[in-house]
């Protein structure tokens, strides 16, 4: 019997999972750590606190599971993308990461619009310039902190970071590489003409794999640390996205992801590089080879529900402490007792500012239609309505360009109530299929590293093999209809209020 690791290295926390080769999870460790927010708009963190992470979720798994290190035969990498790790010529941190969801790069995206050309960027990159990516980060440096820009010899990723502590290996592979805004997303490439028009070293940018590649091997040192043997080979693994794609199976044409985290993301795989015009969505490589995928991104999906959940479902948390239940149940059978549309209540879930289809780092959430009747069961059903209809912005836009939905697979917390997926079904209009495991990108980035030791033929090969739909959730054709019509409203909302939340956001960073 072979054995797999996968390890994603998250916004909240590292997750190691433990798989045998017919994807079974045999342990499974999370080890969570900080995030820091200095000023408005700003997220980082340490990479130290990923290392070490990696580190315990590592030997919390071999101790659970009992496997001998030796029969471990790889270990794939999962990582939030964006994120942006700025190293010295000792391979040094030279300052806390900045993350995917940090938004104060926002003149930085304007000058590499300018500097690039708008229409050239979604040429060469295949998306326009965002908070979010990393390039902007960079940009920002060397703008805001020219010493560090100026002691900079690496820029990598969160996962790439991790790699680079397992393996002595400075190593990216195509999808994580995609996200960055320096990519030739269609040639699977560094892209020289925005590196250099943007002032960003070549030499700065780590070799490129697929994600199935072997791009090193546990060092001494590490195994030492960790318990894993010495040697054991490590895969490029993949984008947190392109990961949780692939641990569900969405690995060929038709197939859809609709994942609800702390971000919400539509996920559709493409045999060619199809790109939106317009740069509502993005496109990026899958971490099959010879495969892209357009998504859409949601900044504050499930992490919406959380907001709420903390601010304002005082009593609601309390039941679920007397009562030993999850809080998010407790939530949403309480949305159960709201009707369709909340009583004409929308919530718009623009927290964190929002990426698709708005790219606009200054939208801001909000209670829209709010009158004396409305309850907490209207409210939180309104939140749990409001994400959804913002995936289903991501949705329109795949559909709109002409790729394939035949089956949307739900995944994350989304997937987990079946409230939230025949929201999803009534919503999209579309069924919403179910696996029988849900080990997110951790998941993936062990197939990854399966195919890359041998173990399967290939990615579509070992999810066809250890991937099963286990329920299927049919849209209901009245609630569908009445969704449409009030998709219609959330939908033409934000383009009253745009004005008004740039001023308001723009006063509280001054």
């Amino acid at each position: 019997m072979a054995y797999l690791i996968g390890i994603d290295v998250g916004t909240s926390g590292t997750k190691t999972v433990l798989f045998d080769e017919a994807g079974n999870a045999l342990a499974s460790a999370t080890i969570e750590y900080p995030l820091h927010m200095p000023n408005p708009g700003w997220t980082e963190q340490d990479p130290e606190d990923w290392w070490q992470a990696t580190v315990k979720s590592i030997q919390a798994v071999l101790k659970q599971s009992g496997v001998p290190a030796g029969e471990v035969k790889g270990l794939g990498l999962s990582g939030q993308m964006h994120g942006s790790v700025f190293l010295d010529e000792k391979h040094q941190v030279v300052r806390p990461a900045i993350l995917w969801n940090d938004s104060r790069t926002a003149a930085e995206c304007e000058e590499i619009t300018r500097v690039i050309g708008e229409r050239r960027l979604i040429e060469l990159a295949s998306n326009p310039a965002l908070t979010g990516f990393t390039a902007p980060k960079a940009v920002w440096l060397k703008n805001k902190e020219p010493e560090n820009f100026k002691r900079t010899r690496t820029l990598c990723l969160p996962k790439d970071y991790v790699r680079f502590r397992l393996t002595g290996e400075m190593a990216m592979e195509v999808s994580d590489g995609a996200g960055t805004l320096l990519f030739d997303v269609k040639n699977r490439t560094w892209s020289r003409e925005i590196l250099e028009k943007l002032g960003i070293p070549v030499e700065w940018m780590p070799k490129l794999y697929e994600s199935t590649d072997v791009c090193g091997t546990i060092t001494p040192e590490v195994a030492n640390l960790t318990g894993l043997k010495a040697g054991t080979l490590v895969v490029g693994g993949g984008a947190d996205n392109a990961c949780g794609a692939t641990g569900t199976g969405v690995v060929v044409e038709g197939r859809v992801l609709s994942s609800i985290g702390t971000s919400g993301v539509i996920l559709a795989p493409s045999k060619t590089p199809q790109t939106d015009p317009e740069g509502r969505a993005h496109t990026f490589c899958h971490s099959v080879p010879n495969l892209w995928y357009l998504m859409g991104v949601v900044l504050s999906a499930g992490m919406s529900l959380r907001w709420y959940r903390d601010v304002i479902a005082d009593s609601e948390r309390a039941q679920a402490e007397k009562t030993g239940t999850d809080p998010y149940d407790v939530l949403t059978r309480l949305a159960q007792e709201s009707p369709v549309g909340s009583e004409g209540l929308i919530f718009l879930p623009y927290l964190t500012g929002e990426r698709t289809p708005l790219k606009d780092p200054y939208a801001r959430g909000g209670f829209i239609g709010l009158t004396i009747r409305h309850q907490r069961r209207h409210l939180v059903r309104a939140v749990l309505e409001g994400i959804t209809f913002a995936m289903r912005d991501s949705l329109e836009i795949v559909r709109s360009l002409g790729v394939r939905i035949d089956e949307v697979r739900a995944t994350g917390g989304g997937a987990k109530s079946a409230f939230w997926r025949q929201l999803q079904a009534d919503i999209f209009g579309c069924e919403i299929a179910t696996l029988g495991s849900d080990q997110g990108p951790a998941f993936g980035a062990a197939i990854m590293a399966g195919v890359g030791t041998g173990v399967y033929a290939s990615i579509p090969e070992a999810c066809d093999a250890i991937l099963s739909v286990v329920e299927r959730t049919e849209p209901d054709p009245a609630r569908v209809q009445e969704y449409n019509d009030y998709y219609q409203v959330y939908h033409s909302l934000y383009p009253g209020i745009r004005e008004a939340c740039h001023h308001l956001s723009k006063k509280v960073a001054s």
